[in-house]
């Protein structure tokens, strides 16, 4: 499990989205990417999350950025999670968390004194050459996005 830092070249990945399509770091070129981890589609603040990021999405695509929530769920969780809160980002299914250990925010964690291994809430910026400009670990949802399109708008 790594641990990525800013001014890194970004791990490379590719992953199932919506339509039996991938995504990967290359669909990205030339374009910034906001690679946010969650821990699972329809909680609380993973929707509250989603709901600021899809939001925001035309702002983010004015901006020249695309935007990619990344949990474990399958991609049937995120096409009900999708639909259900009229999401317009997409949505990566990392079943085996290779990304998530990818980019460190694999982690254990503990709930009522049971611990288990886990999505650590993380966010990453990543610059149009594909190295990471700024990273957010253990994000408060509330104002998160709006920080995010800051930094994306150089404002951060």
């Amino acid at each position: 499990m790594s641990d990525v830092k800013e001014g890194e070249k970004a791990p490379d990945f590719s992953l199932p989205v919506a339509e039996g399509r991938d995504f990967s770091l290359a669909d990205a070129k030339g374009k910034s990417l906001v690679l946010y981890f969650y821990p699972k589609d329809d909680t609380k603040g993973c929707t509250v999350e989603a709901i600021a990021f899809t939001a925001l999405a035309g702002a983010f695509e004015e901006a020249g950025a695309i935007v990619i929530g990344v949990s474990p769920d399958t991609l049937q969780s995120h096409a009900r999670f999708e639909k259900k809160h009229d999401l317009a980002v997409l949505l990566g299914a990392d079943e085996d968390h290779s990304v998530a250990e990818a980019y460190g925010v694999w982690k254990e964690k503990s709930m009522y004194g049971r611990k288990f291994m886990g999505i650590e809430r993380s966010t990453f910026l990543i610059g149009p050459d594909g190295v990471i400009e700024k990273i957010w670990r253990k994000v408060k949802v509330d104002g998160h996005a709006e920080a995010v399109l800051a930094e994306v708008r150089g404002e951060g």
